[in-house]
């Protein structure tokens, strides 16, 4: 019981970080009159991602982990545009880029361990582990787009085909959160729905103005 709540508690604490980044983006915008991408986005998102990662282990969840790997990084990349990357100490810089490499190798050093575990789960059948995954590889590209996109704008940008890659990513993980009966994925992503369509309402009538003028 105690280890439940445990795994519970860093997996509502990431949705926590990440909940924060999506209402703070979102107020800024409104109050910028246009979506913006701000440094505490991208601040609450390494955080969030890096407890995620640790919920993801305990559940022994191959979905979230695979879902994590990539946009994490492209969240310190980010991190790094802003300026912010640079203000870190050495110390931190290495735990950051390390932990997930780290947890990489181990995996791949106890490759039947982790057969065992993730992909051969008895609590998560071989379909639903596709799609799930599925959900998450659309959910993670949404930061390779926006990667791409901010690379050619050589600033941090969250354009509008980043929201739109996070409603169809979102809804597949909801639906995999439901058939897995995790309240953690479920709770979550719910949020960030209206979020993702007010910043496209936002972004779409910022267009439409700037046309005008």
């Amino acid at each position: 019981m105690k280890t439940a709540v445990l795994i519970y508690g860093i997996g509502f604490l990431a949705q926590i970080f990440f909940s924060a980044r999506t209402i703070l983006q979102w107020i800024k915008s409104e109050k910028a009159k246009s979506v913006v991408s701000p440094s505490s986005y991208w601040l609450l998102s390494v955080a969030g991602s890096y407890l995620f990662f640790i919920y993801g282990w305990m559940r022994d969840d191959f979905a979230i982990l695979f879902g994590q790997f990539i946009s994490y990084y492209i969240y310190l990349w980010n991190l790094k545009l802003k300026g912010l990357w640079q203000k870190f100490i050495l110390p931190l810089k290495i735990i950051l880029i390390l932990t997930p490499l780290v947890a990489t190798f181990f995996v791949m050093m106890h490759n039947t361990e982790f057969l065992h575990r993730f992909i051969f789960n008895e609590d998560v059948p071989p379909g639903l582990l596709i799609f799930g995954s599925a959900g998450q590889v659309i959910f993670t590209f949404r930061f390779v787009y926006q990667w791409v996109y901010s690379v050619r704008r050589k600033e941090s940008v969250l354009p509008a085909g980043f929201w739109i890659i996070s409603l169809v990513g979102s809804s597949t993980i909801i639906a995999y959160g439901i058939f897995r009966s995790d309240p953690v994925l479920i709770l979550g992503q719910s949020f960030g729905f209206v979020a993702y369509l007010r910043n496209l309402v936002i972004g779409f009538r910022a267009k439409r103005i700037a046309k005008q003028d």
